[in-house]
């Protein structure tokens, strides 16, 4: 990027909440000379308040005054003004200007940008096109780049969407940034400014429609008083060039309209589910379509009475064919019911199976979203094989920007590298050259639909998604939805500067902490392909490995004492690997050639098998927990290292995440070692795991109104083992004599915050107050809590530089509150640069 030497760069900004994103439009000062470089006026071709090239003037205007403090002047269908922005249609400067000559052909949603010559010209295939234009532009100048730039940008694929998880109560699942946006009692709401505010973020990311229901859909959204909200809220997105989606309960029919059936193919369902298309279409007439998800996870499908998917996806593809919408038919269909006994059972085989003998069966508008891997956003899958078996079939991929396996916002995680992967990654479909990026978008098999969706559970939270840093992962979306080859670091770095400022100290930390993100947190959540040993039964957030096996999800992993992993291949396991092209079939079934990353993903093998490096594998996953859990305690140390640099509201906020998670990357690291430990009774070559020096045990200590308290599961209490107050209305104490050397120390103290209460804890040293805290975490942090001592309400607390004598007495107080018993696991004392 190039920067003009006459720029001034403003100084650390007032406190920021994070609600304008990337979208700060923050000040920069510049000479005479910068003024010179920016327009004097800006030229709209349409004057309809609610056209996305109206919005578009507007937006320069703002940013203009927002970044340069200068004010322009917008005028309306005048052509060849000097020093000027022109913003509309090919066609519109066609009418205004005359001919145009040199651009390139634009697709649908494409934009001209040149800002060589008097003027800059921001002309759009359509005037959504032109709206991406100016804000492509306007990312320029607020990143301080004046460069001479001529050049046409098409999308990708047509389809760019997002998919919110918002229940009509005002819930959202998986949402870690507060109540909905959209609904609140059973209604949308009636305030929409959060919406609007919504629909520039999307829109500066070229992010084109919107499916603002829960895949789990309630079906009273069809109601006649919130159809009437729904184009309420399509009022709202429009001038953004944003179309409005909408998720369907598939027995609606019958739970809602009041026939005795939901089949299909029943003359009395179509015609039900065409009454109701029609009265949506008649609201919202640029309506984009339908979002369906049926037969998987106990909602209702076509299976019911023994219709294929086909058969119920077509239903509403006819429906929406008159109006030009489309159906994006989940392919996270499979059977929640499996049997881990049963050797050939894999959840992973469920997409082809259902799916595969289907192709070419859909409607035209039909495009089925595929997850990216055959599971369920996992910290590491192989691409979904579903992607090699649709020749005939429109496709898209389903991401998640809501962090619902990796951390939910309350650890940073920057996901834009694991989709790069998956994008890149060839399948060598009929063995030709497959990117999945390609392939998705349409363009391997001539598809004219086709793209991308994510779960974007954005909330009323001032960061929209719970964290600052999580907003990144909204960014790189739209950018490699719009371009699946963009690069994820520079796509990290244009949000950086636009999100917080030009300082290079800053961009440099905030790359490099965010890059080591991903790798980081796979290395202390779950390495090897064997998914992230999170609990999947409860909440999806902390560790608990032996929740992946023994149930009916197949979400396995297949450990017991000896060996781990799933046997995928096709000569004695459960044969996914056969599902992909006959290269990447053959990698896959040797675990001599598949990619060790992956290894526990397709291959069941002992603890002491020998990875390249020589190690075992459950050496491996010892030593890789210990450095990530290190890895993640430089997060915070190089993000302090930016205070004044970063305004202090938000540097606050994310010292305060990171920090956790320096705490919970440890509980992580201790429980998943302390599991397979245990399970396999391998010791750790260094000695580390169940081998505590600095540690003090809770329950080792003189206890005054507590209690010993046996957690589950066990691996996420140090000795299996907390302790409780003895009743909720009364304060304990844990106190001990020191017996460390005497010196300068950390005091960090594990705990448990739990959901239902605000316990309060007070620390002293020879009765000298050194600290306190508030198990507040329901209210600062992101992810979803727990009522339960275990490992998602484990947490860590640290007080550094305590100077301690041996002999001294700590003395912990705990206040319980509510049904929260002020719960205590350790103590550790950690000589500097100690990590226990």
């Amino acid at each position: 990027m190039q920067l003009l030497g006459f720029l001034v760069f403003l100084g650390v900004a007032a406190a920021e909440d994070g609600l304008k994103g990337w979208l700060r439009y923050a000040p920069l000062t510049c000479s005479d000379r910068c003024h010179s470089n920016l327009p004097s006026g800006i030229v709209t071709f349409n004057t309809t308040t609610t056209s996305p090239v109206y919005v578009a003037g507007t937006e320069l205007q703002n940013g203009l005054q927002g970044i340069y403090k200068k004010n322009v002047q917008v005028t309306h269908k005048k052509c060849n003004t000097a020093s000027s922005v022109v913003v509309g249609t090919l066609d519109q400067y066609r009418q205004a200007c005359g001919a145009v000559s040199g651009i390139p052909d634009l697709e649908e949603d494409g934009f001209w940008l040149s800002t060589k010559g008097s003027n800059v010209q921001i002309l759009g295939q359509n005037e959504r096109g032109a709206l991406y234009g100016t804000f492509e532009y306007l990312s320029m100048l607020a990143q301080g780049n004046f460069s001479k730039v001529a050049y046409a940008s098409n999308p990708s694929a047509p389809i760019r969407w997002v998919n919110q998880w918002d229940n009509m109560d005002g819930s959202i699942e998986r949402g870690y940034g507060g109540p909905s946006i959209f609904f609140k009692n059973g209604q949308i709401v009636q305030d929409l400014t959060r919406v609007t505010e919504y629909a520039r973020l999307l829109a500066s990311i070229k992010i084109n429609a919107v499916v603002i229901n829960n895949v789990n859909a309630n079906a009273t959204l069809l109601s006649p008083t919130n159809l009437e909200g729904v184009a309420r809220v399509a009022d709202v997105f429009r001038p953004y060039g944003i179309q409005v989606g909408l998720s369907l309960n598939f027995a609606s029919p019958q739970t809602f309209g009041g026939l005795g059936t939901f089949d299909p193919l029943d003359a009395s369902v179509i015609e039900w589910w065409s009454n109701i298309t029609a009265q949506v279409y008649e609201r919202v007439p640029d309506m984009a379509g339908y979002l369906v998800k049926a037969d998987s996870e106990g909602q209702p499908g076509p299976q019911t009475y023994n219709r294929t998917l086909a058969d119920a996806a077509n239903l509403f593809a006819k429906g929406v064919q008159p109006y030009g919408g489309i159906v994006m038919y989940r392919a996270f269909v499979y059977d929640h019911h499996l049997n881990e006994t049963n050797w050939r059972d894999d959840r992973a085989n469920a997409a082809v199976e259902f799916f595969k003998h289907l192709d070419g069966e859909f409607e035209d508008n039909v495009v089925i979203q595929i997850k990216y891997g055959p599971i369920d956003f996992q910290v590491r899958e192989p691409v979904s094989p579903l992607f090699a078996n649709l020749v005939n079939t429109s496709m898209a991929i389903e991401l998640q920007v809501t962090q619902e396996y990796l951390g939910q916002q309350s650890h940073l995680v920057y996901v834009a590298p694991l989709w790069k992967e998956i994008l890149n990654f060839d399948l060598r479909i009929d063995q030709k050259p497959s990117l999945v990026s390609d392939v998705v978008t349409g363009k391997r098999f001539k598809r004219k639909l086709g793209g991308s969706a994510a779960v974007v559970n954005v909330g009323t939270n001032s960061t929209w998604l719970g964290s600052h840093m999580s907003m990144s992962n909204l960014y790189a979306y739209g950018r490699l939805a719009w371009n699946p080859s963009d690069d994820a670091e520079e796509i990290l770095q244009d949000w950086t500067r636009l999100t917080f400022g030009l300082n290079q100290k800053v961009l440099d930390t905030i790359t490099r902490i965010s890059m080591d993100s991903w790798p980081v947190y796979e290395q202390y959540s779950g390495n090897l392909g064997i998914q992230t040993l999170t609990d999947i039964i409860y909440t999806h957030y902390g560790p608990s490995p032996a929740s992946q096996d023994n149930n009916g999800w197949g979400q396995w992993t297949r450990a017991d004492q000896t060996s781990i992993g799933m046997d995928r291949t096709v000569s004695n396991g459960t044969r996914f690997s056969g599902q992909y092209p006959k290269e990447i079939a053959a990698m896959y079934e040797d675990v001599e050639t598949t990619p060790e990353e992956l290894l526990l993903w397709f291959h069941h093998v002992n603890y002491t098998h020998r990875l390249s490096s020589g190690k075992t594998v459950i050496q491996h996953f010892y030593d890789s927990h210990y450095t990530g859990a290190q890895r993640a305690q430089g997060f915070l140390d190089q993000w302090e290292a930016l205070q004044g640099k970063v305004d202090p509201e938000r540097y606050e906020h994310v010292r305060r995440f990171l920090d956790y998670q320096t705490g919970h990357s440890i509980i992580w690291r201790d429980a998943i070692n302390n599991f397979y430990y245990n399970l396999s009774g391998i010791p750790d070559e260094g000695q580390r795991v169940d081998h505590h020096p600095w540690c003090i045990e809770a329950e080792s200590m003189k206890l005054e109104g507590y209690k010993t308290y046996d957690v589950t599961p066990f691996e996420t209490a140090s000795g299996a083992v907390a302790i409780v107050t003895t009743s909720n209305s009364t304060a304990g104490t844990a106190s001990t004599k020191i017996q460390f050397p005497s010196g300068t120390y950390d005091l960090a103290v594990n705990y448990y915050d739990l959901y239902g209460g605000k316990s309060q804890w007070k620390v002293y040293l020879n009765d000298r107050p050194i600290g306190q805290w508030v198990g507040n975490s329901e209210e600062t942090l992101s992810h979803t809590p727990s009522i339960y001592l275990d490992g998602h309400s484990a947490t860590r607390v640290k007080f550094r530089k305590i100077k301690v004598k041996r002999g001294d007495t700590l003395k912990i107080i705990g206040m319980p509150d509510g049904t929260e018993p002020a719960p205590l696991d350790y103590v550790a004392l950690l000589p500097a640069g100690t990590l226990d």
